[in-house]
């Protein structure tokens, strides 16, 4: 397996304070990762690192193949960066703004403008290219600053809260446009403050606390981390609620009745417990509206893992 990204025992501090304490992990080529963690914990400044933007105090990165600390230059021109605010120039054109990187990179005029126009059509922005980003909207600000990050066709994309401030339509965009970077081959790192945002797109994700990595695995990995399924049953009648639940306690578990909902939950193993128990119901004639398994969110991971839930966490301000 090649990795794109790798963070070998990095460690940032700041006068006498350490905001990263030996971070390790990798990242497999054209795959997702999702960086997690509470605020405070490290995030954006890892990415800084391994970026370039700020030295290790010690160990290193890896990106494409390329050591952040022994080459710069060379990582620098094969991955792309979008931060947590939109970083193109709000007086120039969307156009305008794709040229201007695209000639910091020493790209030829006739192939900026073409894969420009390619950029501008695969990010819905060709009809305001011509108009100053100051006059487009949040979300139309964070696809312009990604499509000026990929003008170069980096392999490697870091993104840093890029769905930070959109509207829910805006961000299913935005993911939609992620899964096909990732089915062109790219490979992504992204910080996120929405749970559902790693869970949708990360293949792999690392959970940071206090500077250092406390798990990784994928999102199924460590939602069983953070318990067991849920069997939820609604039964169509509320006649049947105390039959229902004598046949869902012969799985030796303790069940929970909301009378009013006409709804049964209990612990589960998995498919199996919920085939045996819709088997059960089956043979008793009793009605179901609705059977199902519920698995911990990735919100219940953060809370067993960091003593409070997502939504307590702001954006990560750490600078340099």
């Amino acid at each position: 397996m090649t990795f794109a990204i790798e963070a070998i025992e990095l460690v940032k501090r700041f006068g006498d304070g350490t905001a990263v304490d030996g971070v390790s992990f990798v990242v497999p080529e054209g795959t997702v990762m999702g960086l997690l963690g509470p605020n405070g914990a490290g995030k954006t400044t890892t990415v800084r690192m391994m970026t370039t933007l700020t030295e290790p105090t010690s160990g290193t990165a890896r990106v494409a193949g390329y050591d952040v600390r022994a080459d710069p230059a060379m990582v620098r021109s094969n991955m792309g960066l979008t931060g947590q605010a939109a970083t193109v120039d709000e007086l120039l054109t969307g156009r305008e703004n794709i040229r201007m990187i695209g000639a910091l990179y020493g790209m030829g005029r006739r192939d900026v403008a073409r894969l420009g126009d390619q950029l501008l059509e695969q990010f819905s922005i060709t009809g305001a290219a011509d108009r100053p980003v100051k006059s487009y909207s949040g979300g139309m600000r964070r696809r312009i600053d990604l499509a000026v990050s990929l003008i170069a066709s980096p392999p490697v994309l870091f993104l840093d809260e890029p769905t930070t401030g959109l509207d829910p339509r805006s961000r299913v965009d935005l993911w939609d446009m992620l899964r096909g970077l990732v089915a062109q081959g790219t490979t992504l790192l992204l910080t996120t403050q929405y749970l559902e945002e790693a869970d949708q797109l990360a293949d792999n994700i690392v959970v940071m606390d206090r500077g250092r990595v406390i798990a990784e695995g994928t999102p199924l990995q460590l939602k069983q981390q953070a318990g067991n399924s849920s069997l939820v049953v609604t039964v169509s009648h509320a006649a049947d609620v105390p039959t229902a639940r004598e046949l869902i306690a012969r799985t030796g578990v303790e069940v929970h009745v909301d009378e009013g909902a006409r709804q049964l939950t209990a612990a589960a193993e998995g498919i199996a417990d919920m085939t045996r128990v819709a088997g059960w119901l089956q043979d008793s004639q009793i009605e179901v509206d609705d059977i199902g398994l519920s698995r911990p969110s990735l919100d219940d991971v953060f809370l067993s893992l960091t003593g409070h839930r997502a939504e307590d966490e702001e954006n990560e301000e750490i600078s340099a």
